[in-house]
């Protein structure tokens, strides 16, 4: 094998990694933006359900209030 061959089969693995890699990340925020999206309505259902704003939500479980 030249280098010429060597070089170049580098050059399309480090493209073909790059490429996955992209691929990879975009499902990963499609996902993020999904699973935010649910733990919002989940926030405003419970809001609705309980009375208490999220914030309150939030504070109770840390405070340990009720």
């Amino acid at each position: 094998m030249n280098s010429s061959t060597t070089t170049n089969d580098s050059w399309f693995q480090d493209a073909a990694a790059a490429q996955i890699k992209g691929e990879r990340m975009e499902r990963a925020e499609l996902l993020n933006g999904r699973v935010a999206m649910l733990g919002f309505v989940i926030g405003v259902l419970t809001e609705a359900l309980t009375g208490h704003g999220i914030l309150s939500q939030i504070t109770f479980g840390v405070l340990g209030l009720s």
